[in-house]
């Protein structure tokens, strides 16, 4: 048994469903709040904490924080499936004549596109590497589909670094639910900061080589993939839901509406915009532009959504968690756990090792950010630590060891036919690449 297969067998037989590993952490935490902390109330300390645990389920900021990034999410995969993007792959796949080339392109590309949003950099990568090896099945070409699949989910590597990571643009909003603490941080200081700008520059330049490379050396076989013939059209009686003019308008609206509030006053002309609400604004009116009708819009929307269910059903968990971990006193527990075992220096790697382990089990950076980004917080206010890098640092962590989770490999998966074994291998080198530039980026800057 390959060394892949045994890592894909030890995730089917030791790891749930993220959900059920939602469940387990609020188990977890309950039970150390009811030991490690005392009630300041006359109630029971087990109802209190239970009081605590619903507090942060409902919790208003964490609900509007999860509804963006679910419509992060779906708007993203959205703009994926219009016309225009396909065409692009089409077109993009004439390059692909070799597995090395093919392997360079894509990464290239997908890492691009997931640095604007993840949910189309996820579903982008995912169709292009399915088109390059339908061309391949068409033209007789030798190809190493599982290779070509792993970049294809290169993207999700990146995300967390570029303009949706959901750390980065929640901390730029006003509102949030960390602003007592940290204010307002602009992407300036995160995003396109010089140590993020960086490393997105050695990420975009060496995986693709590092892929070139391997390709090279591994071209593979001929393959023989189900090409899928395109939908055959049904006449339809044309109504209002196939105007082309109503969803060129609105979608204008949208647009304009977004570009006017960057530009109403010389001081608002700042990185300041880029929040959750702006982005999801640009989506909403992109993909109804480029759907052309609002029939489109809503059958992408359908496809879409089912990759958000995630996120409606286990982040509400984990503002529970934080809730517990929050009013308990268990933040400034662990913020001090932290402080004594690392220093000024230490502590931004201990935080990207720590975000890369979380990540395994709490497989999204949002839900990731509402636990841990308390405890971050707190660390690197007391140890007088940049909380602009320490933020970047679990960001980096949080994507990492998506290369090693499968869990938001599922809609690729499903894309392209592969198994998780077939591109774990591949993966792997993406996620050894992707440590050194990403440490080398934390003690140099």
């Amino acid at each position: 048994m390959s060394f892949s297969n045994k890592i894909e067998n030890l995730f089917k037989k030791f790891l749930p469903a993220p959900f059920t590993i939602a469940v387990l952490l609020t188990f977890l935490t309950f039970t150390l709040a009811l030991v490690l902390t005392e009630s300041n109330e006359n109630s029971s300390h087990f109802f209190t904490i239970l009081t605590y645990w619903e507090q942060g389920f409902w919790d208003n900021k964490l609900l509007v924080f999860a509804m963006q990034m679910m419509l992060m999410l779906v708007l993203g995969h959205t703009l994926a499936l219009t016309k225009s993007v396909n065409q692009i792959i089409v077109k993009a796949t004439a390059y692909c004549s070799s597995t090395s080339k093919a392997a360079a392109i894509i990464t290239f590309f997908t890492i691009i596109v997931a640095l604007f949003n993840w949910g189309l950099g996820l579903i982008f990568g995912a169709i292009f590497a399915r088109k390059v090896g339908e061309h391949a099945t068409r033209e007789k070409i030798k190809l190493n589909y599982p290779l070509i699949g792993a970049c294809g989910y290169s993207g999700l590597m990146v995300w967390h670094g570029g303009i949706s990571g959901s750390a980065p643009i929640k901390i730029a909003e006003s509102g949030h639910f960390l602003e007592q603490k940290t204010g307002i941080i602009s992407q300036s200081e995160t995003i396109f900061s010089t140590m993020n700008i960086s490393v997105s520059l050695a990420l975009i330049i060496i995986l693709p080589l590092i892929m070139f490379f391997i390709g090279k050396k591994n071209e593979g076989s001929i393959v023989n993939i189900k090409i899928h013939e395109e939908e055959t059209k049904i006449k339809i009686v044309k109504n209002l839901d196939h105007s082309s003019i109503i969803s060129l308008i609105f979608g204008s609206l949208i647009l304009l509406s977004s570009f006017y509030n960057i530009f109403i006053g010389p001081e608002n002309i700042s990185l300041k915009f880029l929040t959750p609400n702006y982005i999801n604004l640009l989506l909403l009116g992109l993909a109804i532009i480029m759907h052309k009708n609002i029939y489109s819009f809503l059958k992408a929307i359908d496809k879409a959504i089912h990759g958000a269910s995630g996120i409606l059903i286990q982040f509400p968990i984990y503002f529970g968690i934080m809730g517990i971990m929050n009013y308990s006193g268990m933040v400034e527990m662990m913020s001090e756990l932290f402080v004594n075992i690392s220093n000024k220096d230490t502590f931004p790697i201990l935080t990207f090792i720590s975000g890369g382990i979380v990540n395994i089990f709490v497989p999204s950076g949002g839900g990731q950010w509402a636990v841990q980004g308390p405890i971050i917080v707190e660390s690197a206010i007391k140890l007088g630590v940049s909380i602009p890098k320490c933020v970047m640092a679990l960001a980096y962590g949080d994507q990492l060891t998506n290369m090693l989770q499968p869990f938001w490999a599922l809609p690729l998966l499903g894309i392209t036919g592969l198994k998780a074994s077939e591109i774990l291998p591949y993966t792997l080198i993406f996620m050894g690449a992707g440590a050194v530039i990403f440490i080398f980026g934390l003690l140099f800057f």
